[in-house]
């Protein structure tokens, strides 16, 4: 497998070129092939804490599985903050964090933070994983309709929201929300209403799966998987 690599600002420095391809293992994450860059590069090890990572041009967490052709961008937060704001729909696991980081501006005087987090039980069951589905063009649309309507009621400066598809295991963020302001009350304020919006309006889907069934949890009716719990009571 290749995969193309870029590198900009200090990273491009300690490297002393921008870009090259590379040959890598089936299965290799985005932190191993960074480390693999600091193992060349001992110096980059330097800054390896302020590095970002892109995959096809998407900011990418450490443990994304790399595959044939993608293009990898290792590159120093944006100074000053983030001129855009972000809604995305991932199946990788959610870089809070880098988001929070590309948000953060000085005029800024709040950084607020949610995130749904999977738990391990649900209505009295213990619950072993979820799923998450979306109609993802839709989602992304009423996303940014939620980062309109947000803005417009609240003296905020920027916002992020991101949800994740896909299996997701317990303890996993299944949504970040991150508001910059100048104050921390309208960045709190504008952070439940995103939220509470995102609940009501967006086309994103979970079912929760438990040791006797799965529940499909969105949606003013749910639709209940017998199929599981029906085999369990024919095999006692």
């Amino acid at each position: 497998m290749k995969v193309n690599i870029l590198f900009f600002g200090p990273a491009r420095d300690l490297t002393g070129f921008e870009r090259e391809q590379v040959e890598i293992a089936p299965g290799e994450t985005v932190g191993e092939l960074q480390a693999r860059y600091e193992s060349r590069f001992p110096r980059l090890r330097d800054v390896a804490g302020s590095l970002l990572a892109a995959v096809n041009q998407e900011v990418a967490g450490q443990s994304q599985v790399l595959r044939d052709g993608d293009e990898v961008a290792f590159l120093p937060p944006v100074s000053g903050g983030a001129e855009e704001d972000s809604y995305r729909i991932t199946r990788e696991p959610i870089p809070t964090q880098d988001l929070a980081d590309e948000l953060k501006a000085p005029d800024d005087g709040a950084i607020v933070i949610f995130e749904g987090i999977v738990r391990n039980h649900s209505r009295g069951r213990k619950t072993l994983y979820l799923e998450y589905e979306a109609y993802e063009p839709m989602a992304v649309r009423k996303l940014e309709e939620i980062g309109r309507e947000v803005k417009e009621k609240f003296a905020i400066h920027h916002l992020a929201i991101v949800h994740r598809i896909g299996r997701l295991e317990i303890g996993d963020s299944s949504v970040a929300i991150v508001v910059s302001a100048a104050h921390r009350g309208p960045a709190f304020e504008a952070c439940r209403y995103a939220i509470d919006r995102l609940k009501q309006i967006v086309p994103i889907w979970k079912k929760e799966y438990f040791e006797d069934g799965a529940v499909w949890a969105e949606g003013r009716g749910s639709f209940r998987q017998s199929a599981v719990s029906s085999q369990r009571a024919t095999e006692k």
